[in-house]
């Protein structure tokens, strides 16, 4: 089979040193829907015809590699800690989070079977399996606690969508200039979505849909579970419509996670995440197209992030 080189040359012989005696690169695929990371997926053929797959995450772009050190490195501890859990998560392999050896900072995992479903198609099956997913990660006690969490946006950054509701918009800018509420820790995903969520589907038996793993950790952090659910809510509210967010953070409840008992509290946390999307909103409408919903322009985004920061204010 020929190999289409994609993978720079230093870090392809960084990653030849972690294969197995006997073992070459024969396949390099490209993974879409990455934000802050190129991702390429390398198949692996042994001598005697076997082949497995591996993933190679590198941060190649400048405005992403000032971070990449902090970025890896949580991932490659949270890889490390994940292992022997009930949380499924890629196994670590190797890391060069300075690129001391690569072109490119990166780190090198085991693929994950599954994949991302996106589609508005079985949501409903989808919700409470990313739900009990979470509560899962939620209930974890690393034996070292990740850093503690960052908060992605302020009062003074938040961008305000064209002809957005005004009014809707300044009282959750008003809402998030508040200290942050007291809350019990907890370890944090960071980017629990479903576009960081595996599924096994079987078209012949929807109700067989299952999740193979939770990958991209390397924004792993301490903090509350409000916040994790907050961010889940916004990509289900803004992929599938409003009314998805506020189904997961039910679904989260349903499945025994414990978020703010005051309702305030949770209403800043469910606020906050969605004001920080939007900075990002062509990225994150251009990943998503990417990944098989076309129809996701960034006006198309805006629009849904306008009526779920509403619909939360309501």
């Amino acid at each position: 089979m020929t190999v289409r080189l994609t993978v720079r040359p230093l870090t392809l012989a960084w990653v030849k040193q972690h294969l197995h005696t006997g073992e070459q690169i024969v396949g390099v695929e490209e993974l879409h829907g990455g934000i802050t990371a190129e991702i390429r997926k390398l198949t692996i053929a042994a001598r005697v015809g076997d082949t497995r797959e591996m993933v190679l995450r590198s941060f190649v772009e400048p405005a992403h590699r000032e971070r990449a050190e902090d970025s890896l490195t949580r991932e490659a501890g949270a890889l490390t800690q994940l292992a022997g859990t009930g949380v499924t998560a890629p196994g670590l392999v190797a890391v060069d989070p300075t690129a001391a050896h690569c072109e490119y900072p990166s780190l090198l995992m085991t693929c994950l079977p599954g994949r991302t479903v996106l589609a508005d198609g079985g949501v409903e099956t989808r919700v409470p399996l990313l739900a009990r997913q979470l509560v899962s990660i939620h209930a974890l006690r690393p034996a070292v606690r990740p850093p503690g969490y960052v908060t992605l946006t302020t009062a003074d950054t938040v961008v305000v969508p064209t002809n957005a509701d005004a009014a809707a918009w300044a009282a959750a800018i008003d809402m998030i200039r508040r200290p942050a509420p007291p809350y019990q820790g907890r370890f944090l995903h960071r980017d629990f979505q479903p576009g960081n969520v595996l599924f096994g589907v079987l078209p012949s038996s929807p109700a067989d849909t299952h999740i193979t793993g939770v990958v991209d950790w390397a924004a792993t952090s301490w903090g509350p579970a409000d916040l994790d659910v907050a961010h889940c809510c916004t990509n289900l509210a803004l992929l599938h419509g409003s009314a998805w967010g506020r189904r997961f953070a039910e679904a989260y409840e349903e499945a025994g996670g414990v978020l703010a008992a005051d309702a305030s509290q949770r209403s800043y946390w469910m606020v906050r995440d969605p004001l920080a999307f939007s900075e990002e909103v062509a990225v994150i409408a251009r990943a998503w197209r990417e990944s098989g919903r076309p129809e996701l322009t960034t006006r198309a985004v805006a629009e849904r992030l306008d009526a779920y920061i509403k619909m939360l204010l309501c």
